[in-house]
């Protein structure tokens, strides 16, 4: 499960990483970014690369209530392709949820110890995700996002079980292709990141403290 990153690089270093070339606006930097929150730094293709921000909490096109939203912040990489919440965007919505890190929560005892995980470069990289675009009934549209959690590597094993899917750097343009349709090459992308391409940091970032 990933349940709160952080997305703290300017939109600049992030246009850059990721080859944007449109768009103005700009987004604050957030250490503590949870489900339902509003996502800066969402990158898809259309045409060219796109960033734009999104809602965490994927609220499928046909939903009659966008409160589904709350159950569908992630989606397990094994069942992507044949899930009906996420079997279509997987086929032609794909994106790059930008971060710097995630957390995760060491148990000692009864307390909980977040751990910030992080690239060694500590440059932001793309998480693996899936897009909609829901219209209510008053014809508002709320664009939406869920971050694809795939096993975890050696580094995050001994904390928990799932890890998000890091989608690496030279099959980016692969994943948020609009014209890649082979479903064998991109599942095989939703692997975990090599656990020796990062680390780990015991809290990290204004706010921490209410992380959890």
């Amino acid at each position: 499960m990933c349940g709160r990153f952080a997305l703290v690089s300017d939109r600049a270093a992030i246009a850059e990483r990721f080859d944007v070339r449109d768009g103005s606006y700009e987004f604050k930097p957030n250490w503590n970014i949870a489900p339902g929150q509003l996502i800066g730094a969402v990158i898809r293709r259309e045409g060219k690369n796109s960033l734009a921000p999104f809602l965490w909490g994927l609220i499928q096109s046909w939903a009659k209530d966008p409160s589904i939203g709350h159950k569908l912040i992630n989606a397990r990489a094994e069942t992507i392709d044949i899930r009906p919440s996420f079997r279509s965007a997987f086929s032609k919505r794909r994106c790059l949820i930008v971060a710097d890190g995630f957390y995760e929560w060491k148990k000692v005892g009864a307390k909980k110890t977040p751990l910030y995980f992080r690239l060694n470069s500590k440059e932001p990289f793309g998480l693996a995700g899936l897009y909609e675009t829901w219209t209510s009934p008053d014809k508002k549209e709320i664009r939406s996002c869920t971050i694809i959690t795939t096993k975890a590597n050696k580094l995050i094993a001994p904390i928990h079980d799932r890890m998000p899917a890091i989608v690496p750097k030279k099959e980016e343009h692969i994943w948020i292709s609009d014209s890649m349709e082979d479903r064998a090459i991109l599942l095989s992308i939703l692997k975990p990141y090599p656990a020796e391409e990062m680390d780990y940091e015991i809290g990290i970032g204004p706010g921490f403290a209410q992380v959890g």
